[in-house]
Parts: C-alpha cells; sequence; structure tokens
C-alpha cells in the first residue's frame, strides 16, 4: 500500500551532450518469449518495473515487468548499444537518431558532465575603470547598448539613447559622450580582443612584476612590492643555512592585497573529456558565456632566472625530464591550450606551487580547496604580449591566491603571509616538506602514476591538492624535482651550487 520508493539511479548520455531517461519498459522487453510480452504496452500510470537481485547470484540484477513477466538481465555495458534513439536532453520530446551507441551510467558519475572553464586576471588599463561611471553602466549592459546599436535611424538613435538615459538616471548628452567613447573601443582602445592563453598569462605576468603609479586601494589589481625587504634578509642569513638557498633562488615577492578574477564556463562535455564540448546554452545560439567575477587576494613571486636556467641544464634533472615529457607529448591533455610546451621548470613551478598550498592551508586558515595556483612558465620569452606588442620576459612565477564572489574579497589572512620574514618560513616548511612523505619510499620512487601517468613522486600524503585548487588536475608532479633524488645525482634546486651559473 505504502511501497518505498528509491530514485533511478541510471541516465543515459552521449558523446554529443544528450542527455535522457533509460527506456525502461523497451529494455525489460528485449527478451520477449511470448505474445502477450511483445504486445506489452508501456504504461506510466503503474509502477511494475521492477530492478531485482538474483537469488542465487547476488551480483546479477534484472530487469522485470510485472505485468507480462517479460525480463532481461540489466547490464549497462550491453544495453546501450541497443538503444537507436534517445532525447537530447530530459525536456525536449523529440528524439534524436544515433550515429553511435550511448552510454548507460549513474547518474551521479563524473562522466555525465565534464565542465570546461577559462579564468583571467582583471589587470591595468581595465582594474583601473572606475566603477558607477555612466560609460561603465552602458558599456555593461549588454541590452541597453543593443537598443542604441539597433537603431537605424537617427531619431531611432536619439529615442533609444533618451530611453536609456532614463534608465540610467542621466543625461541624454552624458549617454552620447559614453556611446562615443565605447565606439572609439573602449576600455580597450584598439587592442586586439582575440587573446590566447598564453598572451593572457604574459600580459598578468608583466602586471605582477611592474610598479603600478598612482594606485587606488578600490582598484581591481592592488600589488604591494616587497622585494627590496626580501633581498635585504639576505644579509641577515648565514649563507650555509638551508633558507639562504631560498633567498637567492626567489628573486621577488609581491602580495596582491586585491585582485579580481573572471572565471568563464566555455561548455562540457560528456562521455569523455575529448569529447564535443557542447555550448553551455545547448544549441549554441547565443553570442556570450556565462561567466562569474571572484575577488580576493594572493602572493606572488619568481625565481631567479639565471639559477633556473643553469639547473635545468644539469644532466640528472634532463634526464628525468624527458620521461615525463615522453609521455605528455603521446597523449591529449584538456589543458594543452594552457601548457602548450612543457620543461622541466614547469615541473619545478608545479611541485612548488603544491607544497606551498598544503603548508598555508594550515598557516593561513584556508582550506586548501579554497587556495588556488596560477603557474607563469616561458622559458624563451615566446609568448606575444598584448601590452607591449612584442615577445614577453621570461617568466618563472607562482601566483597562489584565494578568491570569493563577494566584491568585498576574502579576510586578509593570505596577503599577511606575504611580509618577507614570514613568507621566508612559510616557504622553508613547504620545502621540508618535500624531503620526506609518509608513504616513502614508495612515494619517492613512483616510475609514473595519476593521469596518463604523468605524475612521478607525488601522492595524497605530500603533493596532491582538491583539483578546484590545481590548473591541471593533480597531473605532470613530481617533488625531487625540489628535493633532488637519494642517489645524490639531481641537486636539489634550492641547493644548486651557485658557482654553477
Amino acid at each position: 500500500k505504502r511501497p518505498a520508493l528509491e530514485q533511478v539511479s541510471y541516465v543515459l548520455i552521449h558523446s554529443k551532450g544528450f542527455l535522457d531517461d533509460l527506456p525502461w519498459h523497451y529494455l525489460a522487453h528485449l527478451e520477449a518469449k511470448t505474445n502477450a510480452q511483445r504486445g506489452c504496452s508501456s504504461d506510466t500510470t503503474r509502477a511494475c518495473l521492477r530492478l531485482r537481485r538474483a537469488s542465487g547470484d547476488p551480483s546479477k540484477t534484472y530487469l522485470v515487468c510485472t505485468r507480462c513477466g517479460a525480463g532481461s538481465l540489466f547490464s549497462p555495458f550491453s544495453f546501450g548499444p541497443k538503444i537507436k534513439a534517445m532525447r537530447t536532453q530530459p525536456w525536449i520530446k523529440e528524439r534524436a537518431v544515433l550515429d553511435e551507441p550511448p552510454e548507460i551510467v549513474r547518474v551521479n558519475h563524473t562522466q555525465v558532465h565534464y565542465p570546461k572553464t577559462r579564468s583571467a586576471l582583471v589587470i591595468p588599463p581595465e582594474s583601473r575603470i572606475r566603477k558607477g561611471t555612466v560609460v561603465d553602466r552602458l558599456y555593461s549592459s549588454t541590452q541597453k547598448r543593443k537598443l542604441i546599436e539597433t537603431a537605424v535611424t537617427p531619431l531611432q538613435r536619439k529615442s533609444a539613447i533618451r530611453s536609456v538615459a532614463g534608465e540610467l538616471g542621466c543625461d541624454a548628452s552624458e549617454i552620447e559622450t559614453a556611446w562615443k567613447q565605447i565606439e572609439n573601443g573602449y576600455p580597450l582602445y584598439g587592442k586586439s580582443l582575440c587573446i590566447t592563453p598564453g598572451q593572457l598569462l604574459a600580459d598578468e605576468y608583466t602586471a605582477l612584476i611592474g610598479e603600478i603609479p598612482d594606485m587606488a586601494d578600490d582598484e581591481d589589481f592592488v600589488t604591494r612590492h616587497y622585494t627590496a625587504g626580501w633581498k635585504a634578509l639576505s644579509s641577515e642569513i648565514s649563507p650555509d643555512r638551508p633558507e639562504a638557498g631560498i633567498l637567492r633562488g626567489i628573486d621577488r615577492l609581491i602580495a596582491v592585497s586585491r585582485l579580481k578574477e573572471i572565471l568563464v564556463f566555455e561548455g562540457f562535455s560528456r562521455c569523455d573529456r575529448e569529447a564535443r564540448l557542447v555550448s553551455p546554452d545547448i544549441d549554441a545560439k547565443q553570442d556570450w558565456l556565462p561567466a562569474v567575477e571572484l575577488f580576493g587576494e594572493g602572493i606572488f613571486f619568481s625565481i631567479d632566472t639565471g639559477l633556473l636556467e643553469a639547473w635545468e641544464r644539469h644532466p640528472a634533472v634532463m634526464e628525468r625530464f624527458e620521461q615525463v615529457r615522453k609521455r605528455f607529448d603521446a597523449v591529449f591533455t584538456p589543458f594543452r591550450a594552457e601548457l602548450q610546451r612543457l620543461t622541466p621548470r614547469f615541473l619545478l613551478l608545479h611541485a612548488l606551487s603544491h607544497l606551498l598550498i598544503r603548508q598555508m592551508e594550515s598557516d593561513c586558515g584556508y582550506p586548501a580547496a579554497s587556495i588556488r595556483e596560477r603557474i607563469y612558465c616561458d622559458p624563451a620569452g615566446e609568448s606575444q604580449s598584448r601590452e607591449s606588442g612584442g615577445k614577453s620576459p621570461s617568466m618563472a612565477g607562482i601566483l597562489v591566491y584565494v578568491t570569493v564572489p563577494d566584491v568585498v574579497g576574502s579576510l586578509g589572512g593570505v596577503v599577511e603571509l606575504a611580509e618577507p620574514r614570514r613568507f621566508l618560513s612559510l616557504v622553508s616548511s613547504a620545502v621540508a616538506r618535500a624531503d620526506w612523505c609518509s608513504a616513502d619510499p614508495v612515494c619517492a620512487e613512483q616510475d609514473g602514476h595519476g593521469l596518463y601517468l604523468l605524475n612521478r613522486a607525488a601522492c595524497h600524503c605530500c603533493l596532491l591538492i582538491p583539483e578546484t585548487g590545481c590548473c591541471f588536475q593533480n597531473t605532470l608532479l613530481d617533488r625531487v624535482f625540489v628535493k633532488g633524488d637519494a642517489a645524490g645525482s639531481m641537486p636539489p634546486f634550492f641547493k644548486f651550487p651557485a658557482g654553477e651559473i
């Protein structure tokens, strides 16, 4: 009378982005033997389908129709190829004929939805735009701009401007002035909108290492340079202490007390990360993508490129790097656009970034899932800088930061760690973490594991962090690049002899 109801935990997915309920009635009658079973029609008003475990073998489940007695062994792997049509989405009634079989998976399986996002920091000149001005409010409203844009005659244009002025609470003359600024290219004023991921990182790196004149605290990108204070610590530390190597290896230290990140949802795929990318609006009719603004703070530091280039040329470093590079070049990774070419310095920076995030978790109070990384790595300055129009500087830097949707930003616990003495203590503790893992010697001797076997000396005890914080899906990690190998042939980076530069 009161049956126990349970949500059916299986869905039908397709590599084209289709999602549908399973055709349960059709699947239950695949092996119909009698005319009554073959003629049994679907009845959605009665609960006549059951999933029952076999009494002799609990590992087997049968899909049974209690009206006619038909039944089939429920097997997601064998049922998929027998389904020839499905709805493209649950709310669309029409069914699409399939050119390749769908897959049956549990509704909470990761294959159901692989999101693809891109993010970028708002840097000068965009970060210096004064919020609340007429031109900013007009530029931020797509509907109001289209209203003026689509006006054909001067009379229609004048009427549209008056309408927008009324909505924004200003004079029509102010809207006309703001519209002229937008037509002249506000806020980029002629700079290209076609920017590659490499150009974005090069511009961010240039903004991070540069001094911003007349900076106001309410801008979207506020930095404070601690490099002079960082270098002054060298005179206080004995050359034979481990901290001396860290002071020599890190050449810039900058606190980013306010930053703004734009996170864009590009689309998603089903079945496989490499499957066709589906637009967020499914039918790809919109000319915009959903995005969110995140506000926060962070710490940026760069590695001395002279020391880094000498370390990269070391035979033991190159030998260990080549083993990872061959695997990386042989597979397709979702972050291929962000990382076109793998280098030893990237493996060093990535491992150091994860060590720092794990140490910050205990020092600043934020969980590791809230702390994110941005790796700036370009050995030869190959990325074209949008700002300068020429080659970008050789990049070797790390930004670790936290962001929240609140415009006020985060609590300030991260940026406090950028004070030179605190940062030295933070990095020293993080580097010490690399020396020993509780899973050693197994962890240190790993030849390859994780996604596409792209990790080596890295596990959940030492380097892996929640995937929300890693831009590279917790791959390309090896703490040996930081600590050196047990045999002593590969030198630790922060103990690399200065005389070899």
